[in-house]
């Protein structure tokens, strides 16, 4: 996974080794068929040995008129093929039709494996956009909204489905056009358009089959206690079964056992148990220090044999919050975040390789970042992974953008109560990856606060108060940038594309007195009656940060394509990036200087976040390309935010 590049430096050199090494030891071995896109688990934090990919090959038909079902889609024979995971509009897939898909049909014969006795048969969906509808030998078997969390099947219920047993399997995804939903930076036009881009519609995650026995651990709840050397472990059932013990073991990942721990299983839901890890075994999990515990977690019966056993991993840190600061296991580390939009050109959301992933976070790490905001889409599991094992800070965050333009000013946007379940769906699958330190569950929603409840503050307020219920572990920023809509969030924040530091400096000065900057958008009373045009409630004194900055706008050769073409009178330009395209190369180090010395001199700053980790498609403001090449110098940056932030200095 490691290029050799000389040029890097012995602490990032040796991160990266130590992440392979990591990968070795808790990494699901791959499914029994590896000819396929995408062939690793996709759940590396809750596996079991019997499970098998189901990418690949599919028949597929697109449903234009979404009369499918009344064409007997359900029945027939589809007319095409795609390679599943890859989105239908992508060139990956094997279709690349990016128009406006209303629906889409897939088919497969699924064979169970014949050793699979003795467990049921589940399937399981990564990322389905965005209503799926899963039948099985023609009977309905899952129904599933959102297009960005998983949902599973069980095979089991439908009659003959079983060791050895071959199963059709028909999923239909509708995609409506032009109603409110949760699409993150899918385009509501025909083309890709200002910070949108191409749709993407049906599977774009890892299909898969697992055989899970009767006695079903069916998820692990860990949350971390640093000062108190512990997990504290929920553990749900499928069902209570008389005289069965849950036992926890907790090691070394290729080592040593640290902890264990035994407990009852038969009178609790869902048994919860605490694992105490001994002071000469403490390990804990930072930015740039990977330290895990590899978990073993088995559900035995009255007789001791093993009903049920997962695998697992776990790191030990904390989050706090006092005043402006938000420290790190206990320390003030400031976070120096991009902004990742994780889409690639061949395949949009969907990551082409498990290898494209790691590239994404070493490119990042290179370049002087410690982390990432995960930006408008949930992104698959195997992005916290690796997460994980470089030590990558993360900010969760959800899809939301797709419900603007619905209402008139004032309640211009009408996210869904789908919204609220989909975040809870996002937050119970990512809760135990210790590299996520923060929830976001919106991004820029914008909105006038007036003298009527809305939607957006109805749904805001639900998805802060499902992230705190979910996770008490973690600091909830309402949303990112502009309408703050929760009094009293954990994190207050803004984003500002200011290009000149020092009227960015100017900008950003008024948190030294408590009256930080805000977006906003100022309307009269005649406008928006009983409204002062604030997006925003007031600060009230949380740690703060510019979550979005930067985004300069630079691509070399389209750089040269325009002062070409302008010089031939033609001004046109096909890609943007804040502000006025920068002329040299030599521009963007200094205003990325400039900028950044600006938050990192604020001692009341915890964090930043730059735009972005790379050009997406008509967007060139990446620190490399969309291919992934180093447009730039990374180390030039990296030796920028290698400063100590005065926020760090600071006791």
């Amino acid at each position: 996974m490691n290029a050799q590049n000389p040029d890097l430096p012995e602490h990032l050199s040796s991160l990266f080794s130590r992440a392979d090494e990591l990968a070795a030891q808790l990494d699901p071995p791959l499914s029994a068929v590896t000819d396929v896109p995408r062939p690793e688990h996709p759940r590396p934090q809750l596996h079991r040995p019997a499970w098998l990919t189901l990418n690949g090959p599919w028949a597929f038909e697109i449903d234009q008129g979404d009369s499918g079902r009344e064409r007997g889609l359900l029945e027939r024979r589809l007319d095409s093929e795609i390679l599943v995971p890859f989105a239908p509009e992508t060139a990956a897939s094997g279709i690349g039709n990016r128009d406006y898909l209303e629906a889409v049909w897939y088919r497969r014969t699924v064979t169970v494996p014949a050793d699979w006795e003795g467990l049921r048969p589940i399937l399981h969906f990564e990322a389905v956009d965005h209503d799926a509808t899963v039948w099985a030998d023609g009977v309905e078997v899952a129904r599933h909204r959102g297009g960005f969390t998983p949902f599973s099947a069980d095979l089991s219920v439908v009659d003959g489905v079983g060791p050895g047993a071959e199963v059709e399997i028909t999923v239909r995804a509708r995609d409506p056009h032009g109603v409110p939903q949760a699409r993150g930076k899918q385009s509501h036009d025909f083309t890709p358009t200002a910070a949108n881009y191409h749709r993407t519609t049906g599977i774009w995650q890892s299909v898969w089959l697992e055989g899970v026995p009767a006695d079903e651990i069916r998820s692990l709840r860990i949350l971390p206690s640093l000062a108190g050397r512990s997990f504290a472990l929920d553990v749900p059932l499928a069902r209570t079964t008389a005289g069965t013990r849950l036992e926890v073991v907790a090691s070394v990942p290729g080592g040593a056992e640290a902890a264990r721990a035994q407990g009852r299983a038969d009178l609790d839901r869902a048994p919860h148990h605490a694992l105490a890890i001994p002071q000469d075994a403490v390990r804990g999990w930072g930015p740039g220090a990977p330290e895990l515990y590899a978990l073993s977690v088995r559900l035995l019966g009255a007789d001791g044999a093993v009903l049920d056993e997962v695998r697992s991993y776990a790191g030990l840190r904390s989050t706090s919050l006092r005043d402006h600061e938000f420290r790190i296991n206990g320390e003030k580390v400031f976070q120096r975040l991009v902004l990742d939009q994780g889409y690639w050109e061949e395949s949009f959301m969907t990551s082409p390789t498990d290898g494209a992933i790691t590239t994404d976070i070493r490119l990042a790490l290179e370049a002087g970042f410690n982390g990432a905001r995960l930006h408008q889409k949930v992104f698959e599991q195997r992005m916290l992974f690796w997460a994980d094992l470089h030590g990558y800070l993360t900010w969760g965050e959800f899809g939301d953008w797709g419900v603007s333009g619905f209402g008139p000013t004032g309640d211009n946007q009408q996210p869904t109560a789908a919204f609220v379940g989909q975040w809870v769906e996002a937050v119970k699958r990512d809760l135990n990856h210790p590299s996520i330190i923060g929830w976001c569950p919106l991004n820029e929603t914008h909105q006038v606060i007036h003298d009527r409840i809305t939607q957006l503050d109805v749904v805001t307020q639900a998805m802060y108060d499902a992230t705190k219920l979910a996770d008490p572990t973690r600091p909830v920023l309402d949303t990112s940038g502009y309408s703050h809509r929760v009094r009293g969030a954990d994190v207050y924040d803004s984003h500002s594309y200011e290009q000149d530091p020092e009227r960015f400096r100017v900008e950003q000065s008024g948190l030294a007195d408590g009256e930080p900057f805000a977006n906003r958008r100022d309307l009269g009373p005649d406008e928006m009656p009983f409204a002062d045009g604030a997006f925003s409630l007031p600060y009230a004194g949380q740690p703060y940060f510019v979550s979005e900055y930067g985004g300069i706008w630079w691509n070399r050769k389209e750089a040269e394509e325009a002062e070409e073409a302008a010089r031939a009178g033609n001004n046109a330009a096909e890609s943007w990036g804040y502000g006025e395209r920068i002329r040299s190369e030599e521009e963007l180090y200094t205003r990325f200087e400039g900028l950044t010395r600006v938050l990192l001199e604020d001692p009341l700053m915890f964090a930043y976040c730059y735009t972005q980790m790379t050009d997406v498609f008509q967007e060139k403001n990446g620190i490399v390309d969309f291919e992934r090449g180093r447009k730039l110098d990374l180390a030039r940056l990296r030796s920028v935010q290698e400063k100590t932030a005065a926020y760090e200095r600071e006791a």
